[in-house]
């Protein structure tokens, strides 16, 4: 089975104000049982496995988990690698049709935040979008060149973590940067859990339901099973030029429902006429009339787990602010 971990800061607990000191947890129901490691990264927890069982097998009543304040379970800095259009239901949204080549692109880890932290939209960014994804977090070396097949992805991914990839559609579209437009500080929240995997858990990967909703009104929902491409051959096509290491965190693509939407075909067509200004002028102002950008004074929550409860890797509550 499954174990999810959580990582904290040190701090002051929530409920009886005694100090609570920061490093890792094994979250067993509503409480956690501390990991005795030394481990400061992520990296450096999977090495140390051996604290991991001991804490998941403790007697230890341990700690109210509303006692504690996650911090994002990935450490940074680290590679954050993210796959573009990796849905069926993502790809009609955008207006793709036949097949879709993969493709990846980097995201910076300083954008990486905790499960519960503030996403702040920079001052230029007029439409910001969310994106819940899966990601994976690599558990050991994936030289170039290797290629991994379905009953090796235990052996280089080490667990799951929720994550949504909160994107500036405007400097993404008009400057097709992808880099700059996911890097901004808190558009990378993650966790709460790192759920660590038992070789019979990858069985149930298909089974996990990604759900993100808007101040309570559901904005998208969908399974694994709506993949294009899946995580062992993901690793494969990644490995062609790309290494990655223990840690390291790969984002597989999120599915239909975003707040961004391909405009009609025909309307595409019309626009292709335009000088590229005028197009994207048009395009936004558009845009501008569509509710379902996040706005300052959202709370996006998000979940993934599957039906059974096997997998859960937990729930975050991020409200959204404008820069000061």
């Amino acid at each position: 089975m499954s174990t999810n971990v959580l990582r904290t800061a040190g701090g002051t607990s929530r409920s009886s104000g005694a100090e609570s000191g920061g490093g890792w947890w094994i979250v067993r129901d509503e409480h956690a049982v501390r990991i005795r490691t030394k481990a400061v990264t992520t990296a450096e927890l999977l090495a140390d496995r051996a604290a991991v069982r001991e804490a998941a097998t403790s007697t230890d009543t341990g700690t109210p988990v509303v006692d504690l304040v996650a911090l994002p379970p990935v450490t940074t800095p680290c590679r954050v690698v993210a796959q573009m259009v990796n849905y069926r239901s993502h790809a009609k949204d955008s207006g793709f049709t036949g097949d879709i080549p993969p493709t990846f692109f980097r995201k910076a880890s300083g954008s990486v935040s905790g499960p519960h932290d503030t996403i702040v939209r920079p001052a230029h960014v007029k439409f910001l979008d969310y994106e819940v994804e899966l990601g994976l977090v690599m558990g050991a070396p994936l030289p170039v060149g290797t290629v991994v097949e379905e009953q090796d992805l235990s052996h280089y991914v080490a667990g799951l973590v929720l994550t949504n990839d909160v994107s500036a559609r405007d400097v993404q579209l008009t400057k097709t940067q992808f880099y700059e437009s996911k890097s901004y500080p808190t558009f990378t929240p993650t966790g709460p859990y790192l759920t660590l995997l038992e070789p019979e858990d990858f069985a149930h990967l298909l089974n996990l339901r990604l759900r993100l909703n808007v101040n309570g009104t559901p904005r998208q929902d969908r399974t694994l099973a709506d993949m294009i491409v899946r995580p062992a051959q993901a690793l494969t096509l990644l490995a062609r030029f790309q290494t990655l290491d223990p840690g390291d965190l790969l984002l597989t693509g999120t599915p239909g429902g975003t707040a961004l939407k391909a405009p009609p075909a025909a309307v595409a067509k019309i626009s292709a006429l335009l000088p590229p200004a005028v197009r994207w002028k048009a395009f936004f102002k558009g845009q501008a009339k569509n509710p379902r950008y996040l706005r300052a004074g959202d709370l996006v929550t998000a979940t993934i787990a599957t039906p059974d409860g096997r997998l859960d890797l937990g729930e975050q509550r991020t409200a959204v602010a404008d820069a000061t």
